[in-house]
């Protein structure tokens, strides 16, 4: 079952990132589980190009629900753009989509895949608002 990407989304940042030749499994192409690991580092890097801690004490975000749709296969050596989107920001929670694309193949889209993000209260192991920052970033 594919998963849609929504049309109301906010673009909020970009990244190049390589395929290293460990990425690929035994059938020759990028093992399935590093596509999920390509969203958590840009979904990483875009909170600390915005100025915040990934680690936060007390506080901090944990993936509710994830899925990647997997469209076209992806090997070494490629250098990737995988672009980030946020939407739905609710109360304890906010929606995040991401494209992968070859840089060499502009607007082909070869994975896409998304992730609730939720704002967890470390110390009391329960959900939390959404900081200011996060909320703005969706507006």
């Amino acid at each position: 079952m594919k998963t849609p990407l929504p049309t109301h989304k906010k673009l909020v940042h970009q990244t190049r990132m390589p395929v290293r030749w460990g990425d690929m499994d035994a059938v020759g192409h990028v093992n399935n589980a590093m596509y999920f690991r390509y969203m958590e580092d840009v979904r990483i890097e875009w909170m600390r190009a915005v100025g915040r801690d990934t680690a936060p004490p007390g506080q901090g975000a944990v993936i509710a629900h994830a899925f990647c749709n997997f469209l076209r296969e992806i090997a070494y050596p490629a250098q990737l753009l995988l672009t980030l989107y946020v939407s739905d920001a609710a109360r304890t929670t906010v929606e995040t989509w991401i494209t992968m694309e070859r840089e060499d193949q502009p607007g082909v889209v070869l994975a896409e895949g998304g992730a609730t993000l939720m704002w967890v209260d470390f110390t009391q192991h329960k959900a939390a608002p959404l900081p200011e920052w996060l909320r703005a970033a969706v507006a």
